[in-house]
């Protein structure tokens, strides 16, 4: 199943803030003129989507596990310590995952402006780095101390 297609707990957000269902923003997203902020919001709500999946699964793994019809003998402290290793890993993706489109989608950039910058400015120094002056008579390179 492609990532468009996975449910997303915040397609509805997505839908109010671009003003388009979550199938029509992808198809905006490929377009030329597609707004940086969309595309980047698009690329979070996969990821999202993603890690959302991988605790569902790793829960009803868990949950199918416990269920109350399966043998006891059949219960492993091992695989159930590993589960939860993946769910504190798949659960922290998540938590990240949402955090970053939240704020993504609370300010969101306006149509035509980048998110950030797209190239570098490279700065010159025009005054020395060192806030100390050198002492006077001195060139300011430090001396090899004696061991």
């Amino acid at each position: 199943m492609n990532v468009r297609d996975k449910p997303c707990t915040h397609d509805a957000r997505l839908r109010e803030v671009f003003d388009a269902p979550v199938a029509d923003l992808y198809e905006q997203a490929g377009g030329p003129d597609a707004p940086e902020a969309l595309t980047r919001a698009l690329e979070l709500r996969g990821f999202l989507a993603l890690a959302e999946e991988q605790v569902t699964r790793v829960r009803d793994r868990v949950h199918g596990a416990m269920a109350p019809e399966r043998d006891m003998n059949d219960l492993s402290a091992e695989d159930l310590r590993f589960d939860a290793q993946w769910l504190e890993a798949a659960l922290s993706a998540r938590d990240g995952y949402r955090t970053a489109l939240e704020n993504l989608l609370r300010t969101p950039p306006p149509p035509h402006q980048p998110v950030r910058p797209s190239r570098f400015v490279q700065h010159t120094v025009t005054t020395p780095l060192s806030s100390t002056a050198p002492t006077p008579g001195r060139t300011g390179t430090p001396r090899p101390r004696r061991g």
